[in-house]
């Protein structure tokens, strides 16, 4: 049976109902024996319910993936509920008309049950679908037994089960990363507001005393003004000089924050992203040159591309960042010619100061290829 962990690499999901659909290969053999029903209606009708129960499925299936992915929940029961009641009706229906290997439904609707309810009503189908599946080939005249659905209807829950599990967990790992995130923010921006008070409320209130106090002496003593006013000028240079050693330290790279921020503006631009989760890869003396990196190389790809794609691509010693755009376009120019200006000329100098080098040119496949390395 399918499970439902999310699909890797580059155009994987949009691809992902053939993948699943692949698992409908064993409803091949109802729908042959409807194909081979000796009257016409017989055929036509087992061929709908079959083609229909494998459609409901399908969809069904992709959708609470898609739920587990988002939420890590299954969907509402009224939607399992309708999704369920319609496979059963047309589970039923080919199984009268074609007989005991309808039954392959059966393992079916209780991976269906699995994914679309929570454990005790998930359950209680995987159940009654074996208690099915084992009584009516012994109570219907004519059906032998030779299919054996009850251990497969079994296993397949299991399965899918402990896939179900890893999902959840996976998406309660990823919503709490998410909060860890905010939070981290949150506090950055709480010390960043702090700080910036430590640094300016004694400043500019002896500023304002002062001001004040130079005004009244202007006309009374003029040399007592003259004074204060020199000290208010010491005063904001000093201020200023706390403040920009404090958005300094501010504005300090995270490889982490970046790749973060790469996979949100990736995800916003319509570009389908690999990016790894964390930069541990690389030398922890290099993460915060990288992370200007990755920055700079994700802004030109999300303004400039058009691509589908993104990759991002860490180890010790080396970021690499590549999309399937349009590319570099015409000659590309020599490194002499990139240096001047913003962008990439001023990574290159950061790059060139830290004994890094950077190449850009074209990817293989086309697009574009970015790549900062320890000379």
């Amino acid at each position: 049976m399918p499970n439902a962990q999310p699909a890797r690499g580059p155009g994987a999901g949009r691809f992902f109902w053939l993948w699943a659909a692949v698992w409908l290969f064993y409803m091949i053999g109802p729908i042959l024996d409807g194909w081979h029903r000796p009257e016409v209606w017989q055929r036509v009708v087992s061929l709908v319910a079959a083609l229909g129960f494998c459609a409901v499925y399908l969809s069904g299936f992709i959708a609470v993936r898609r739920r587990y992915r988002i939420t890590g929940q299954p969907p509402s029961p009224a939607e399992g509920a309708v999704r369920l009641g319609a496979m059963t009706v047309l589970a039923a229906i080919l199984t009268v008309v074609v007989g005991e290997s309808g039954l392959t439904s059966l393992v079916y609707i209780a991976v269906t049950g699995v994914f679309a309810f929570p454990p005790r009503g998930a359950w209680s189908v995987v159940f009654g679908s074996a208690l099915t599946a084992g009584v009516l080939p012994r109570v219907v005249p004519g059906w032998d037994g030779t299919i054996d659905l009850v251990f497969a209807v079994m296993v397949a829950a299991l399965a899918v089960w402990g896939v179900t599990r890893v999902v959840q967990r996976n998406a309660q790992l990823a919503e709490a990363r998410e909060e860890i995130t905010r939070l981290a923010i949150a506090a950055e921006r709480n010390r960043f507001a702090r700080d910036m008070h430590d640094l300016l409320g004694h400043s500019l209130t002896v500023v304002s005393v002062k001001s004040e106090l130079a005004a009244r002496l202007v006309q009374l003593a003029p040399e007592r003004a003259e004074a204060e006013l020199t000290d208010i000028q010491r005063l904001v240079r000093e201020a200023l000089a706390d403040v920009r050693a404090a958005v300094a330290g501010y504005r300090e790279m995270s490889l982490a924050t970046e790749l973060a921020s790469a996979r949100s503006a990736l995800d916003a631009a319509g570009i389908e992203a690999d990016v790894p989760v964390t930069g541990e890869s690389v030398d922890p003396q290099r993460q915060e040159l990288f992370a200007w990196v990755v920055r700079e190389g994700v802004t030109n790809v999300v303004r400039h591309s058009d691509a589908k794609h993104c990759w991002i691509r860490l180890d010790r010693t080396a970021v690499e960042i590549s999309d399937d755009g349009r590319g570099p376009q015409g000659p590309l120019p020599s490194p002499e010619e990139r240096r001047g200006g913003h962008g990439l000329g001023g990574l290159r100098e950061r790059l060139d100061a830290a004994g890094c080098t950077l190449s850009i040119g074209r990817r293989d496949g086309g697009g574009f290829l970015l790549r900062a390395s320890v000379a």
